[in-house]
């Protein structure tokens, strides 16, 4: 363990950063905010630390309405780097390991990590966190890993489409359906509707990998045709009822790339 000076940035993420880089080993994050916990997301993009994480229910939850930050945080729980627990006690923002405990403390146009080696100090605070997190309820993102859905995509559906979904979830800043911000179902449908896929193949994957269910598919399906962003053509079948081919309903959404594809239909539901 190298950490024994303070550490300032200019955003959270440097001071973040910086930190796992040096502590070589694993670490506690107590009490992040919803910012903290993207600053951590987009340190551990970058280095190979693994983050153990206690946070409020309410800022978790609020995690996980966002899905491009859900599933980034999945991806790394797949891969046993990050653990998100539930732990409503209110704290100061610290990282805790064995041998010393940083405070994040945002300053203006700054951010400051300070730290202390103090070992009663570290020991303490050590042991009641390392206690506090093995008691903590584990939290459910209830979203897939990026990988997995990339990969289960393009099994399914092709790889046109899974890059076209990921480079629409690209152009977006947050994937949360509020107001005029597109959900993670609209997108996918968009994405197949320019690729002029299935509704029941793109449904199918959807509930299948937990992005969705069939049902919510179904309604925001419904839900863009009413507004004339999409277009449904019966495809008969051998067996059972004609399925759905899904089509792009408004002239100003062909012929753009996916990226531009979100940013029109932004505009267009924003009216």
């Amino acid at each position: 363990m190298s950490i024994n000076t303070n550490v300032f940035g200019e955003r959270i993420e440097d001071v973040l950063g910086e930190i796992l880089a040096e502590s070589g080993g694993e670490m506690l994050l107590v009490d992040p905010t919803v910012e903290t916990l993207e600053a951590l997301l987009d340190v551990l993009d970058t280095t190979t630390a693994s983050v153990k994480v206690l946070a409020t229910e309410s800022e978790l939850k609020e995690l996980s309405r966002d899905f491009k930050l859900a599933s980034r945080a999945a991806d790394y729980e797949d891969d046993d780097r990050l653990s998100l627990r539930v732990y409503d006690e209110p704290l100061n923002t610290v990282l805790v390991a064995d041998g010393f405990v940083t405070a994040l403390v945002a300053g203006g146009s700054s951010v400051a990590g300070l730290t202390t080696t103090d070992e009663s100090f570290v020991a303490e605070a050590y042991e009641q966190h390392t206690t506090a997190f093995e008691s903590a309820e584990p939290f459910d993102l209830r979203t897939p890993g990026t990988t997995h859905v990339n990969e289960t995509l393009t099994e399914s559906l092709g790889e046109q489409t899974a890059t076209d979904f990921e480079a629409a979830l690209d152009a977006m800043d947050t994937a949360r359906g509020d107001d005029s911000d597109l959900s993670e179902v609209t997108i996918a449908l968009l994405v197949a509707a320019k690729n002029e896929e299935l509704l029941y193949d793109i449904s199918k994957w959807g509930e299948d990998t937990g992005v969705a269910s069939k049902a919510t598919f179904s309604r925001t399906k419904t839900n863009l045709e009413d507004r004339g962003l999409i277009d449904t053509e019966k495809v008969p079948i051998d067996v059972g009822r004609p399925r759905l081919r899904l089509q792009l309903g408004d002239d100003r959404l062909t012929d753009v790339s996916a990226g531009e594809l979100v940013s029109v239909a932004q505009s267009v539901l924003a009216k």
